[in-house]
């Protein structure tokens, strides 16, 4: 898991998602992208949150935004950019045939119940194209990647975090 917990935190994005089952894996290829490109400030928090569910209820205590970015099935075209809003997120419980299906609506449910839930929440997902095993995003969803990263920077800096890019390595001249 990448991320750490700093309690100076205020603002969490989390990028949630099965990286082995291509498109599912989009929100860790997100934050991924988003810690090699940028310096992040240290009252925002990136977290690779994968298949963790309600583990990652930890790392809301304190948290004022909370931004997710996953992959998200609405049946539209593959590659339909999705935003949701506070309550138009889904935050409830479900029935589970196993305790690895516990995903992101039931974490919001229960930091509903627990007092845990942030007062700014919003969603990011992509539609995904495939869901077969592998490591890569499909190029449908891959073309997307560019704008979901511009729509994070946009929301952080509404948020008042404007992410500085890194300075590419500078080679010595021999």
């Amino acid at each position: 898991m990448i991320g750490y917990t700093d309690p100076t935190a205020t603002t969490l994005v989390i990028g949630v998602g099965n990286r082995i089952l291509s498109d599912e894996g989009v929100g860790v290829h997100i934050i991924e992208r988003l810690l090699a490109a940028y310096n992040i400030p240290e009252d925002v928090l990136l977290l690779d949150g994968g298949t963790l569910g309600l583990d990652l209820l930890y790392y809301l205590k304190g948290v004022k935004n909370l931004l997710l970015v996953d992959a998200v099935e609405l049946r539209k075209d593959a590659g339909t950019l999705v935003r949701m809003v506070n309550d138009e997120v889904p935050a409830f419980l479900s029935i589970k045939m196993s305790p690895h299906q516990v995903g992101i609506p039931d974490m919001l449910a229960v930091a509903k119940m627990k007092d845990l839930y942030p007062e700014n929440v919003i969603l990011w997902g992509v539609e995904p194209d495939s869901l077969e095993i592998g490591m890569d995003l499909s190029p449908t969803v891959e073309a997307r990647v560019p704008v979901l990263i511009d729509e994070v920077l946009k929301q952080l800096e509404a948020w008042g975090h404007k992410l500085q890019p890194k300075l590419p390595a500078v080679e010595k001249i021999a």
